[in-house]
């Protein structure tokens, strides 16, 4: 079926289909057109990651004022990802080889794209920082050095040398070759390097000022964590209790954080001041009569300086805490009426905007906007190939969990649907647990209701925005979850909005993991699954993330929080399905990534297993070269292509 597929992708048409034609599988799967814009400080180009052919993902440069387009990409399977300016002229970005390894952070000047050198190779290496007093000199963590195999911890790279040239960045070019290359041109371009901070622990994160330059790293010892600042080049520990204040980032003051304050009951959690080296809360910044503070800030791009915080609450939210982008926000919102409107980035003198704008039915569309021309221009649309008018409204719903609390769904019903003609229902489910559905265009959601589905995203105790209504203890309750998701479906089945005969579940990751706890405890709720990358044996999970306990610091945590599988044998048994496939009276379709390293192929595996065991009916589907989540878009068709055969099957109309 893949070879037959693949062989079908239409990847040149970039226009909707005719009307009177169903919508292909690939077009709420395509890889955006272009993606991550970003302006460089004078605000004469814009770069972006665009797609080329079926999953290449190549860098572009434009230019504004002469609308020149420059394009490069690396060979074969190698893509280009997370670009960024360091001055007017230079850009930085990653190289990765099959959608699974990074292999390379390069720099490479407008005008001369192809001839791109390596800043450093080999050693998993991410974007800690751009200092605004120094663009030229960024901060790398260098997490897997080539050389010493280990955390190498933040290095100062002179992005100026630019000898070892990739003359031919397409065919990949012989600077990659050999390891020895690699260490001898990292220790070209690594200027200085901050020492590790004094923890036994392992370091999952590092914080800077608003300028840009390194001032916080953080560590997790046994699921422990712990805050470091940085004085006179040296570690030294925060008073700061991070099972009670999340950090959101650098404040305007120095030594300021803003953070996500502590649990209040009755309260929501709210943005707020901090004293990083006290520990000392400060002022309320943003408070939200619903929904904990979830999102980021704004930053002015010339100082640093918070300028607003861009969240979500029902729908997606921004609120400005200057004036002039308070008024800029009100023009924009007229220029797109009926959008949603965000400015993503401008240049340093705040006269040229780089605008989103997007909706339900709407991917995001880029614009720019000159202020002091009174101009703007369409930049790019993300996905030309989806027609908004045949796309379908999402709505969000209330529903009470057994516990008295009120949670929010979203709901998006096929064009079919009516009070006379009650549409099937899949219930999705969000993975993370700690992550949220929001108000948007979802392509997964809009191909099952093109197929006449009704999709219901539950959120709940666990996602983000709603843990300040909950006992903190909730936030690790699995069981729990599943009980709000199965509150949920209860609470819209009885609306009598869907055909409560006919109702599934499905979701990837955590999701996959509701979705089997769905069917394994409610038999006569669901009529199928569909679970991807799933856990569904929480012992095993934290047993196959010992063995990269000093390198990751996902055992540790789970360990805190879940417990030890060995002495709470009881607890992980009830919130594990495995345990309860004899149950399981519908049929399931079982799904993931033969490289997955986030949630080992082992769990589906023995899931298959189980249900062979107990003669539940199921169908597999599981792909080598993909990890967590499918990458390749051939795959994704497959995927879908599948999972709406299997729930056509399973949720036809009762006789």
């Amino acid at each position: 079926m893949a070879a037959v597929q693949a062989a079908s992708l239409d990847l040149k048409r970039v226009t909707p289909v005719p009307a009177t034609e169903p919508i292909p599988t690939m077009d709420f799967f395509r890889p955006r057109v272009l993606s991550q814009p970003v302006l460089n400080p004078s605000g004469t180009h814009i770069a972006a990651v665009i797609t080329d052919g079926e999953d290449k993902h190549d860098l572009l440069v434009y230019g504004l004022a002469d609308r020149m387009i420059e394009t490069v990409g690396g060979s074969a399977d190698k893509d280009i990802y997370s670009v960024h300016w360091l001055n007017d002229s230079r850009l930085m970005f990653n190289l990765s080889s099959r959608k699974l390894y990074g292999i390379g952070l390069l720099a490479a000047d407008v005008g001369d794209l192809s001839s791109a050198y390596p800043l450093l190779q080999y050693a998993a290496a991410s974007l800690v920082s751009i200092p605004l007093k120094n663009r030229l000199q960024p901060l790398v963590w260098r997490r897997r050095d080539v050389e010493i195999d280990k955390d190498h911890g933040v290095s100062v790279i002179n992005s100026g040398i630019t000898t070892g040239k990739i003359v031919d960045l397409q065919s990949g070019g012989n600077t990659w070759s050999a390891a020895m290359d690699a260490r001898d041109n990292n220790a070209k371009h690594i200027i200085d390097t901050f020492p590790l901070p004094p923890s036994k622990g392992v370091t999952y994160h590092y914080g800077t000022d608003k300028a840009g330059e390194l001032a916080y790293c953080y560590t997790s010892d046994k699921g422990n964590r712990t805050m470091f600042r940085l004085v006179d080049k040296q570690w030294v520990k925060c008073p700061v209790d991070l099972e009670q204040i999340d950090i959101v980032g650098a404040g305007n003051e120095p030594g300021q954080l803003c953070v996500l304050g502590p649990r209040q009951e009755g309260k929501p959690r709210a943005l707020q001041l901090m004293d990083a080296a006290t520990g000392k809360l400060g002022d309320v910044v943003l408070q939200d009569q619903t929904y904990d503070f979830n999102g980021g800030l704004y930053r002015n791009p010339a100082t640093g300086d918070v300028l607003g915080a861009i969240f979500n609450r029902n729908i997606p939210q921004v609120f400005w805490f200057n004036e002039e982008y308070q008024a800029l926000q009100k023009i924009l919102d007229g220029m797109f009426p009926g959008l949603v409107v965000r400015i993503i980035d401008s240049d340093t003198k705040h006269k040229i905007f780089l605008v989103a704008t997007r909706s339900a039915k709407q991917p995001a569309i880029y614009s720019w906007v000159d202020l002091e021309q009174r101009k703007s221009g369409l930049f790019k649309n993300s996905a030309p190939w989806i027609d908004p008018t045949r796309m379908q409204e999402m709505k969000m719903i209330k529903f009470k969990t057994r516990d008295g609390r009120r949670l929010d769904a979203y709901l998006t019903f096929p064009a079919s649907a009516s009070k006379e003609n009650p549409p099937p229902l899949v219930v999705l489910a969000h993975g993370g647990p700690w992550a949220r559905d929001t108000w948007g265009f979802n392509g997964e959601v809009q191909f099952l209701a093109s197929h006449g589905y009704a999709v219901m995203q539950p959120n709940y105790r666990g996602s983000t925005g709603y843990c300040g209504m909950f006992p903190e203890e909730d936030e690790w309750n699995f069981i729990k979850m599943h009980n709000d998701v199965t509150d949920a479906t209860k609470a819209l089945i009885a609306s009598g909005l869907v055909d409560k005969n006919r109702v599934g579940i499905m979701g990837g990751s955590f999701g996959g993991y509701l979705a089997i706890s769905g069917v394994a405890h409610e038999p006569e709720l669901y009529r199928c699954a569909v679970t991807e990358a799933g856990v569904f044996d929480w012992a095993l999970h934290v047993q196959s993330k010992k063995y990269d306990q000093y390198d990751n610091s996902s055992f540790g945590r789970l360990m805190k929080k879940l417990g030890d599988p060995k002495k709470d044998a009881e607890k992980f048994a009830a919130m594990s399905p495995i345990n309860f496939v004899d149950k399981i009276r519908v049929p399931v379709f079982v799904a993931g990534g033969k490289e997955d390293q986030t949630v080992e192929i082992q769990q589906s595996k023995r899931l298959v297993s189980a249900l062979n065991k107990y003669n539940v009916p199921y169908e597999k589907l599981f792909i080598g070269g993909e990890a967590h989540g499918m990458a390749y878009l051939k795959d994704q068709v497959e995927l879908y292509d599948r999972i709406i055969t299997f729930l056509d099957k399973n949720l036809m109309p009762k006789k």
